[in-house]
């Protein structure tokens, strides 16, 4: 999966976040059952959102995305996540037995946002040294 693929993939899915949230948010309006609005809130936050700057990183910096840690962020992001919503439904419509599995999926949601930060510190460190030190070699006026 080269750079450009990982950036598409991103925002593939995070459109497909997006149709689910707004489909379950007129769900919700039409029915006037909003018990669901933390999944509301998740898919459009964590999936549409959070994907989408996923994206835009990775297309912005395109050396990032050729390394194996930002496709490992990627792969357990993406699956993490989907399963997190199945759960987070599921428990909000009543079933409290998923709530270790949601745990479980919820730490590997945070293991892949880690992931990513380092991702983002290792690939940005030298955008952040240039720009300051081109602001270090202006003239005084």
């Amino acid at each position: 999966m080269n750079n450009l693929n990982l950036s598409a993939w991103c925002f593939r899915l995070a459109v497909l976040y997006l149709l689910a949230g707004v489909c379950l948010g007129l769900f919700m309006a039409a029915s006037h059952d909003h018990s669901m609005f933390p999944v509301h809130a998740h898919l459009n936050l964590l999936g549409w959102v959070t994907l989408s700057l996923f994206g835009l990183f990775y297309r912005n910096w395109p050396a990032a995305a050729t390394t194996k840690l930002a496709k490992v962020h990627v792969g357990l992001y993406v699956p993490a996540h989907f399963v997190q919503m199945v759960l987070l439904a599921a428990l909000y419509r009543g079933n409290p037995a998923v709530e270790p599995a949601l745990a479980v999926v919820s730490v590997l949601v945070g293991v892949a946002i880690v992931c990513f930060a380092v991702v983002v510190w290792k690939h940005t460190a030298e955008t952040v040294i240039d720009r300051s030190a081109a602001v270090s070699r202006r003239p005084a006026v």
